[in-house]
């Protein structure tokens, strides 16, 4: 009696496996998820989308008066000074939060700092809105205890033009959580950065500012770009700590929606939709900028 040899695989070749099929149940996971998207993303912004096409003043009729509006001088200054302090605080904060990042992950600082420059930077990133205001005002305000010692030191800032209540006294409080979020976006990127990259330009005779310059800028652009737009999209959606800070009076959009929404003099429920929308398609351009980035970082780092 013969017996027939089993087959030899040829090298390389994909060993028969049976397909292993999907059960319901790994499904379960993603749940939650969709769940959070629907109520709290795609169900709001159809809200929006509804309220910003009806005249609030007219029996909610369908109208474009709203959008019209959105061109008047006072809504395009609002834009313009949200979008101003977003580019100045997300540029700035991006700029030394890698700085920051950079001179303890790889400047050869004591380990213990980037402990507890985590740590800083996971807390401050989430301290905004009303606390933060009054912190700064406990602090900064014309009464604040930082400004009373420099008074006793002779350094009047208040009487040298400095307010912590106008655009650039914003701008301060700001940055306050821009930076920090800008360390713990950028510290795993610069964390990709392997030693076998330097090592190589190196023995290339390349110099250190060749290396950043060639190899790890070309590298790292693309991370530091898509944490500048998180930082504006996190910048210009911010309203409780500019509206507690400056009481309503510096023009942002997030301070003109929340007076069209339930303000007595200027209440447009309609025009406060069609500012949202505004908002929302920013922050639309900025998440897909992005994405688009993350995905070209994400190369070089899994390479």
């Amino acid at each position: 009696m013969t017996t027939r040899a089993a087959p030899i695989s040829e090298p390389g070749a994909r060993s028969a496996r049976p397909a292993r099929r999907r059960s319901g149940l790994s499904y379960l996971g993603v749940v939650p998820f969709f769940l959070f998207a629907i109520l709290f993303m795609l169900i709001p912004i159809a809200f929006l989308i509804v309220g910003s096409f009806q005249d609030s003043a007219n029996n909610d009729a369908i109208t474009l008066k709203n959008y019209g509006d959105l061109f008047t001088p006072s809504i395009l200054r609002a834009y313009g000074t949200s979008i101003e302090i977003s580019l100045v605080t997300a540029i700035a904060g991006a700029i030394f939060g890698f700085l920051l990042a950079y001179a303890v992950i790889l400047g050869g600082l004591p380990p213990f700092l980037r402990t507890a420059l985590m740590t800083f930077s996971g807390v401050a990133s989430n301290f905004a809105g009303v606390p933060l205001a009054l912190a700064f005002i406990f602090t900064l305000g014309q009464v604040g205890l930082l400004t009373g010692l420099l008074n006793n030191l002779g350094i009047h800032i208040y009487s040298a033009g400095f307010n912590l209540l106008t655009k650039t006294g914003l701008e301060i409080v700001y940055m306050y959580f821009q930076f920090p979020l800008m360390v713990l976006i950028i510290a795993p990127a610069i964390d990709g950065l392997k030693k076998e990259w330097r090592e190589a330009s190196e023995n290339m005779g390349a110099s250190p500012r060749q290396y950043w310059q060639y190899v790890a800028m070309p590298i790292l652009l693309p991370s530091i770009l898509g944490s500048t737009i998180l930082l504006f999209g996190n910048s210009i959606g911010a309203q409780a700590t500019a509206y507690q800070l400056t009481g309503g009076t510096l023009p942002l959009v997030t301070v003109t929606i929340g007076a069209q929404m339930s303000g007595d003099v200027l209440h447009n429920d309609g025009l406060g939709y069609a500012l949202a929308m505004g908002l929302v398609a920013i922050m639309g351009i900025a998440i897909v900028a992005y994405s688009i980035l993350q995905r070209r970082s994400e190369r070089w780092l899994r390479s």
